[in-house]
């Protein structure tokens, strides 16, 4: 047994989660769910960066106070626990969690030791969106390549983190392996900026331009923590750095490995800025850095500002969990943007949930009901005729861990619908109606209808058991269904009702 402790990205509370919040949180939950069905001993763990500048200005335009405005936002992402389905272990929120400033100070005071930090006027592009300085050639037409707004131009005398320092050592952890990021691309990505010459970044920003809002930087009351500083070290705050040293230790320090989901616009602040505060604070690096795409909408990032960001709980509250988490499993790309489109997931869910999977659990225990009172019959050791099932389902398992090792998604969960296709090809070959007319009519043996009823049944309580991380709930309803081990079936009735685009208005 292993002992994981991953993470996602902690999202600005500035706006409601949309569905692209959604994309990271599924993944990594699934990621969880699988390693903890393997018998691993797994922390999960998720929040809200709540220091941001862009934070503030939201409760400045609200006319509220920014912590009541955080909190209430906070919230918001609280409550996706219900509807996607989600099992974190924890959620940190960076401006009101007990943990989270004295991890982060005791971050900034090793870097500090380590002589890693000096003082410095400088003036530069900053984007509020990003929370981030861009140089000219950085820019599309002078525009942030995120937003697309035009960055403000910014003068101060701010604390500096020696990230140049730290250029060679980084390019040789990430060339190397030892710090991996996946998928390959965003590999070669980091090491291209890396070796384009890694800047020092200012790690501090002035109390009055930050609103009075952040984690005041020690010794120094008139500055504030950059927010990229104070965010990233939830990480290690949350499960105890500077607060709780034996919890910190069992789950960082002592974690077989330890990672990161995070989508793409954040890598640089991932696997270049933070390996560095952790080589010069003396702390452990995380081993996988896992960089996910967008989900777009028309082809544009989806975002509040853009009038394209539907909110999670709102399709889930139309279409349901499962077509939610199934979309985003099968159907997002690993490298590329996908779009995001209600048609899309309908038609997803329609054709691998009820058409396939749906259908095959439906007609087995709809047969067993039928023709054998609801008793599930002995599984053959010869059966000849389901020799391509059982290869499917033999090598589910297998395939499945060799996708999500590599963030696989798509894969992963092809190894489920496999098993759906070479079901319901099973029976369609081997008729069991027409094995059933004979027994009742001629007199026939029920052997050969039992080995299809029971092969029929086994095969839906293993797509239970390889469905568990992927759609827990439906995992579960299959399960029911299908006796839960024991020797009986419950009433049929569809484990994936058939979706209409055509119900809503």
């Amino acid at each position: 047994m292993s002992r994981y402790f991953m993470t996602t990205s902690i999202p600005y509370v500035n706006g409601t989660p949309h569905i692209g919040h959604a994309l990271e949180l599924v993944e990594t939950d699934v990621l969880a769910r699988h390693l903890r069905q393997r018998g691993h001993e797994v922390r999960a763990q998720t929040g809200t960066d709540d220091n941001a500048l862009k934070n503030a200005q939201g409760a400045e335009a609200e006319g509220v106070d920014v912590q009541s405005y955080v909190d209430r936002m906070a919230a918001k992402f609280v409550e996706l626990e219900g509807p996607l389905q989600l099992s974190f272990d924890d959620f940190i929120k960076t401006s009101s969690d007990p943990r989270h400033r004295p991890g982060a100070e005791k971050l900034w005071k090793a870097c500090a030791d380590n002589g890693d930090f000096y003082r410095k006027s400088y003036s530069g592009l900053y984007c509020i969106g990003c929370e981030q300085f861009y140089n000219s050639d950085e820019l599309i037409e002078g525009r942030c390549p995120e937003h697309g707004t035009i960055p403000e131009l910014v003068e101060e005398n701010n604390w500096f983190f020696r990230l140049s320092k730290y250029q060679d050592q980084l390019a040789k952890l990430i060339s190397s392996g030892e710090l991996r990021i996946e998928p390959a691309s965003r590999k070669r990505e980091v090491l291209s900026f890396i070796e384009a010459g890694l800047e020092d970044f200012s790690a501090s920003r002035s109390m009055a331009r930050a609103r009075g809002w952040g984690v005041p930087v020690p010794g120094d009351p008139d500055q504030v923590m950059y927010v990229w500083f104070d965010a990233l070290s939830n990480y290690i705050t949350a499960p105890g750095y500077g607060t709780d040293p034996e919890t910190f230790a069992h789950w960082w320090d002592g974690a077989d490995e330890r990672i990161h989901v995070i989508g793409k616009g954040i890598i640089r602040f991932h696997a270049v800025y933070w390996p560095a505060m952790l080589l010069s604070a003396g702390v452990r690096l995380p081993d996988t850095i896992f960089v996910h795409e967008y989900l777009t909408a028309n082809g544009a990032k989806i975002s509040k500002s853009e009038g394209n960001a539907e909110e999670p709980a709102d399709i889930v509250a139309t279409w349901g969990t499962d077509a939610v988490r199934w979309w985003m499993l099968r159907d997002v790309a690993r490298a590329g943007d996908t779009d995001y489109t209600t048609e899309r997931l309908v038609g997803q869910a329609n054709e691998d949930l009820a058409n396939n999977i749906g259908n095959l659990v439906n007609r087995s225990v709809s047969m067993v009901h039928r023709y054998r009172d609801g008793v599930i019959p002995a599984v053959a050791d010869d059966n000849p005729a389901a020799a391509n099932l059982r290869r499917a389902r033999a090598g589910a398992a297998e395939q499945i861990d060799d996708a999500l090792a590599a963030f696989d998604f798509r894969r992963a969960v092809e190894a489920v619908v496999r098993i759906g296709d070479e079901g319901n090809r099973y029976v369609e070959s081997t008729t069991p109606w027409v094995l059933a007319k004979a027994e009742k009519k001629d007199g026939a043996a029920p052997d050969a209808l039992d080995a299809v009823l029971a092969e029929l049944v086994a095969t839906a309580r293993d797509l239970a058991e390889h469905l568990t991380p992927f759609l827990p709930a439906a995992a579960e309803r299959i399960r029911q269904q299908t006796g839960d081990g024991g020797d009986r079936v419950t009433e049929p009735a569809p484990v994936f009702p058939r979706l209409e685009l055509a119900s809503v208005d």
